[in-house]
């Protein structure tokens, strides 16, 4: 099984990836893990990954071009035969690519056989503010490990690369290892959170056009009306999650 990781920092993870049991599971060929720097994918001399967000705010958002770019590039690398991105019919059957953000579906133990049937995972880490919420729209899914805020999605995506690999035929010693952890046989487990959560962010262009399509800024961001904005952003926040 193949892990793709979407980073700003792609050393950030290389101690824990490549220690003990991960370590010896990428040695016997049972999984690839693989870090690719999204500032590689900006275009500017600069190699610009963000920009301050539409509507005002502290921090900086993450931009779409440089993610968008890297999903393509690197599915192109692996899959030069293969359809690409929601937009253009992807292959749901071999990969899934996955945005880690505080905002997003918690991850269980119930998702562990879900996306273990999966050939290969695309994890794509957000930082700072968060990512161009567009970014959203060539995604499988958004995960979240939790109700609580973390620096990056690189944490996440150890997590999520850990739990998965574990129940791989052949990564523990003893097969019948997974079978009597903890969650292993859970029938029936719901996390539920109801809280005010982050309100979409998204930063310049105002307008991204990717396969013929337009994504585009909600207008209220654009207005200046930091009453509208303030009323948009509270409503975006009355989110309950399952």
């Amino acid at each position: 099984m193949r892990f793709d990781i979407l980073t700003l920092f792609p050393h950030i993870l290389d101690s824990y990836v490549n220690e003990s049991i991960l370590k010896r599971a990428q040695a016997k060929k049972l999984i690839i893990v693989k870090t690719h720097n999204i500032r590689d994918y900006a275009t500017d001399k600069h190699h610009t990954t963000d920009d301050s967000p539409y509507g005002g705010g502290a921090g900086m958002v993450m931009k779409v071009e440089p993610i968008y770019r890297a999903l393509h590039a690197i599915k192109a690398l692996s899959h030069p035969t293969s359809p690409r991105l929601r937009g253009a019919g992807k292959s749901k059957a071999n990969c899934r690519t996955i945005l880690l953000a505080a905002n997003g579906k918690f991850f269980t133990q119930r998702d562990v056989p879900r996306l273990g049937k999966y050939k290969r995972l695309v994890f794509i880490c957000g930082r700072y503010e968060g990512v161009d919420e567009r970014v959203k729209k060539f995604v499988d899914e958004t995960i979240s490990i939790g109700p609580y805020v973390l620096t990056g999605g690189e944490l996440p995506a150890a997590v999520i690369i850990d739990a998965i690999a574990r129940h791989i035929p052949g990564v523990l010693g003893n097969k019948e290892s997974p079978k009597d952890e903890s969650f292993a046989n859970l029938k029936s487990y719901k996390l539920q959170a109801t809280s005010s959560l982050e309100y979409p962010q998204y930063t310049r262009p105002a307008v991204f056009v990717a396969a013929g399509k337009r994504y585009a800024v909600p207008k209220v961001l654009l207005s200046g009306d930091h009453n509208k904005i303030k009323d948009w952003r509270a409503q975006q926040r009355k989110v309950t999650r399952h």
